[in-house]
């Protein structure tokens, strides 16, 4: 019992505030660092196609933030204010989210790595970094609502 005490004294606690905040700043960052990639890829690529493959990721991002992303970002809204008043700062996601988010970065890496050309690669990067970046902002407003009570 000690030692459970020892560990809770640093466990960074936070309240719902923070929290939605974190995963707001988590999604939007990380939809940006995908898109950074998508654009690097794409100043290299000297084809003809640069405008229908950044269109289709754009298109792609619209339709996965609106049709499963926003989705996922209020659930976890909805999970986030069902917590206490004060959590740990590192439950702004569930454990099985956590599973998904390292299992998306393997996904991410071994792509990046692979001899997928870069330019078709960037339809996806775009896709999911434009809905990851389109999604946060569910967070952004509630934060605001959240400090503005």
């Amino acid at each position: 019992m000690q030692t459970i005490n020892k560990i809770n004294k640093f466990t960074p606690v936070v309240n719902k505030s923070v929290l939605i905040l974190l995963a707001g700043i988590l999604w939007f960052s990380v939809g940006i660092m995908l898109c950074n990639f998508a654009y690097h890829w794409m100043t290299h690529y000297e084809g003809k196609y640069t405008l229908p493959i950044v269109i289709s990721g754009i298109v792609l991002a619209i339709l996965f933030a609106r049709f499963k992303f926003k989705r996922f970002a209020d659930k976890n809204i909805e999970r986030i204010k069902a917590k206490g008043d004060k959590s740990c700062a590192f439950s702004f996601m569930s454990w099985q989210t956590y599973i998904i988010v390292a299992f998306m970065m393997t996904m991410g890496i071994i792509l990046r790595h692979s001899s997928l050309p870069k330019e078709y690669l960037s339809i996806l990067y775009i896709g999911i970094g434009g809905a990851l970046s389109l999604s946060s902002f569910g967070y952004f407003k509630y934060y605001i609502t959240l400090i503005n009570k």
